[in-house]
């Protein structure tokens, strides 16, 4: 802030009843250090205001926390307001702001997946663990969400570095040898490209195809958003398209979702496919830049791109739109896919009221194409396939294929590729090797946490896009976890209400003191069911998004179908 002039300058000094005038700006001064140490990290990087998160984590991931001295001086080179740097960094999980007087956190942080599948394969005991074993003073054990790894439980991450089917030996190893991410694709872009790949969307670019030829692909196959909505996706790019130039494209791979994690695999084993299948969308749409906003969860796959995403830009393969790499921050709202156009915009997480919609005005406030990775990822083999290919997956009157990840208590959980239609029972029997010895089936989880619980004995429930919703529950991002026998479900709704609870934005009241009232309500050793009933419906009924809106759905599911764990 500059000073006043001169002449403003004079009539605040002295005089009866006046101020006297002030020796400097008022508010937090900027540290010279601290200025020079930010200069310093962002080097010849734009201070554009939407790189705001991108220059948070630079600090973050320097010096391990975000010091008010750096905050001050990252807004005084964005030329922002030190409140919004603040309220923005404050948001968002992975930054650990230290306050005037406190002390910086240990320099190595510890989390321990708490979700649902990891505290079922023993998180709790292994935060207790660790907590009891490890030095206070130079690593700090904390709980956190879902990381992606549910297959693998229970997974916790060291700094970035996640440790899978966790013990505490397994963490003290990992702790010794941090800081290294794999950075080769499961499928390079040689190795990519000599099978094929980029073929179709060469013949995008130099004419050979037009964007009407792909939508009917798409249309034909009947390829649906798959990150949860389920919209068709052929009918979204003709949304798009009907809008003025110029559009912009987003792609979902925040996949926070308890329990999800099939984005991250198809992203391991071949990011070129996707990266086709994006491109191909953006020039569908002819969207002049595409934005990739990806789980910080994920270091190793950010690694990744940032290697493989240069190859094909040498190749003349992104002429037609340019590729953005956003990290996200730890903040299962940016899921939301106005939440995530937020924050990519480098500012806090908060759902947007609709209308308009985001392909109205979205990003920057352009219309925007928004799609989820594993949706982009089948545009190729259904484009070179034929719609007939992929239609012709199904069972039970469904077509496609789907993705589910399954997780629990199955003997093999992973990413299962099945047919539309299939059910619980045959994902368990058919795909996942049975039950874990000795357990016997007792509910399921369809999709995720917001997707509700369903008992065994309505396993052959066709799994897809409509067929749950008659019985409060949905397929979501097919995210399915099986439980057994040994699983109380009171114990699951709570677990799954505090995650709702730890990951509101905080932007309705019908959201975020709805959860919080639900945990404690629902911790009681007998449920009051009918002011349950009544908050979930007030939560239901009144809160902005979709967060909010199905955070009772597991709740509503165990008061009807296994009300004996809770009455």
């Amino acid at each position: 802030m500059s000073q006043p002039p001169a002449e403003i300058r004079k009539h605040v000094r002295g005089g009866e009843g006046r101020r006297k005038a002030r020796s400097q700006t008022k508010g937090r001064q900027v540290d010279p250090d601290a200025l020079e140490q930010v200069q310093a990290l962002l080097g010849d990087r734009s201070r554009q205001r939407d790189l705001l998160i991108e220059h948070l984590h630079l600090i973050q991931d320097k010096y391990r926390h975000l010091s008010a001295a750096h905050l001050a001086a990252l807004a005084y080179e964005m030329k922002m307001a030190q409140a919004e740097v603040y309220e923005v960094a404050s948001f968002y999980a992975h930054f650990d702001i230290v306050r005037e007087g406190e002390g910086a956190p240990p320099p190595v942080t510890v989390r321990v997946c708490d979700s649902l599948s990891c505290e079922m394969f023993g998180a709790a005991k292994l935060l207790g663990e660790l907590e009891a074993t490890l030095d206070p003073k130079k690593i700090r054990v904390i709980r956190a969400p879902c990381m992606g790894a549910c297959d693998k439980a229970p997974a916790c991450a060291v700094g970035h570095d996640q440790v899978f089917a966790a013990t505490p030996a397994k963490v003290k190893a990992a702790l010794g040898a941090r800081g290294h991410h794999a950075t080769k694709a499961g499928k390079d872009y040689a190795a990519y490209v000599a099978e094929g790949g980029y073929k179709l969307l060469r013949d995008c670019l130099d004419g050979r195809l037009t964007p009407d030829d792909l939508i009917k692909r798409v249309d034909d196959a009947g390829l649906r958003g798959l990150g949860g909505a389920g919209f068709p996706t052929g009918r979204k790019w003709k949304l798009v398209r009907q809008e003025q130039a110029p559009r912009l494209m987003c792609v979902n791979g925040d996949e926070g979702e308890v329990g999800t994690f099939k984005d991250r695999r198809y992203l391991d084993i071949d990011p070129h496919r996707f990266l086709e299948g994006m491109l191909i969308a953006g020039w569908v749409v002819e969207a002049a830049d595409v934005y990739i906003y990806l789980r910080d969860e994920y270091p190793e796959l950010r690694q990744m791109l940032l290697a493989e995403i240069p190859k094909l830009e040498a190749a003349g393969l992104a002429r037609a739109t340019r590729i953005h790499i956003r990290r996200g921050a730890g903040a299962y709202i940016c899921g939301e896919e106005s939440a995530m156009i937020e924050s990519i915009e480098g500012k806090r997480g908060l759902p947007r009221h609709r209308p308009p919609y985001v392909a109205q005005v979205g990003l920057f406030g352009r219309p925007t194409l928004v799609q989820n990775v594993e949706t982009l990822w089948w545009v190729r083999d259904i484009a070179e396939k034929g719609a007939a290919w992929f239609a012709g997956h199904g069972r039970r009157d469904r077509k496609g294929l789907r993705s589910f990840s399954v997780s629990g208590r199955v003997k093999k959980p992973g990413v299962v590729l099945a047919p539309a239609g299939v059910t619980a029972r045959e994902l368990v029997e058919e795909f996942c090797g049975g039950m874990l010895d000795g357990q016997d089936f007792k509910g399921y989880l369809p999709g995720g946490a917001s997707g509700g619980i369903l008992p065994a004995s309505m396993a052959d429930l066709p799994l897809d896009f409509g067929t749950l919703e008659p019985y409060g529950c949905f397929v979501g991002s097919h995210a399915v976890v099986i439980l057994s026998d040994l699983d109380n479900m009171k114990d699951v709704a709570i677990n799954l209400m505090r995650f709702f609870e730890d990951e509101s934005c905080g932007q309705c009241t019908p959201c975020r003191v709805g959860t919080e009232k639900a945990v404690k309500l629902m911790a009681k050793p007998k449920w009051d069911e009918p002011l349950i009933a009544e908050l979930s419906q007030a939560m239901t009924d009144a809160s902005i998004c979709g967060l909010g809106q199905a955070a009772a759905n597991p709740v509503k599911s165990v008061l009807k179908h296994f009300r004996g764990d809770v009455l």
